[in-house]
């Protein structure tokens, strides 16, 4: 006789372990679209009564935002989002745009009617979460273009230092996505990455996320008065 495997319940562990990813996310979010400004601190007992969430997992959460590089914490003094000295934004940009060109030109040639399926659907996405003013889904779609071009580059260890150095602008980027103006300048500039990549031209590519990278670093200094 044979007996249906039971699905096991998530230990409290396993729980405790999403549970943190999905606050980690959403503070992400929140400091990528600038509800969350730079030098706010980020108050323990108020993230517990916005979660609904124990001591515990909020401490995890903001240190997993510390090792990420958005939140920056000092003792007796709590945690806050981090402010980027100029020199700090100059030095991320820099490892950005060597990382993302190096990228870029490892992507074999030509790339597949899949990949660009895949961006022109991510794109139509991103669209619609802007004509509906969805900032939290045109930021995450903004992300997933990106990693499907960076992906194609097919070196995990590239891939994931990008990953990481995206993550590390979040805050610098916080003033992007509020800015109507700048997010149909992104959407312009993601249909001609399209375009590049379907012409097998890689130099284009690599010019036009030069210039990509541009707006959120500069309006950050303008903002922050740098």
């Amino acid at each position: 006789m044979t007996f249906a495997a039971q699905k096991s319940e998530p230990s409290v562990a396993e729980e405790k372990v999403t549970r943190v990813e999905q606050l980690t996310s959403q503070l992400e979010e929140d400091i990528a679209l600038g509800r969350l400004k730079p030098r706010e601190r980020l108050i323990e007992d108020e993230l517990m009564v916005r979660f609904d969430a124990k001591r515990n997992v909020v401490r995890q959460v903001l240190f997993e935002l510390e090792k990420l590089g958005l939140v920056v914490r000092a003792k007796n003094k709590g945690a806050f989002v981090k402010y980027f000295e100029p020199r700090e934004v100059e030095d991320i940009y820099v490892v950005r745009e060597l990382l993302e060109t190096k990228a870029i030109e490892l992507i074999p040639l030509p790339v597949s009617k899949a990949m660009i399926e895949e961006l022109k659907v991510i794109h139509r996405e991103y669209m619609d979460a802007k004509k509906k003013g969805v900032l939290s889904v045109v930021f995450r779609k903004n992300i997933a273009f990106h990693k499907t071009i960076y992906r194609a580059c097919n070196n995990p260890a590239l891939f994931e230092a990008i990953e990481l150095y995206m993550m590390k602008s979040h805050a610098i980027r916080s003033y992007t996505f509020i800015n109507p103006q700048l997010v149909d300048q992104m959407a312009t500039e993601h249909l001609a990455m399209i375009e590049a990549l379907v012409n097998g031209d890689l130099k284009l590519l690599k010019n036009l996320m030069l210039e990509h990278l541009k707006p959120a670093r500069e309006t950050y200094y303008l903002l922050n008065k740098l």
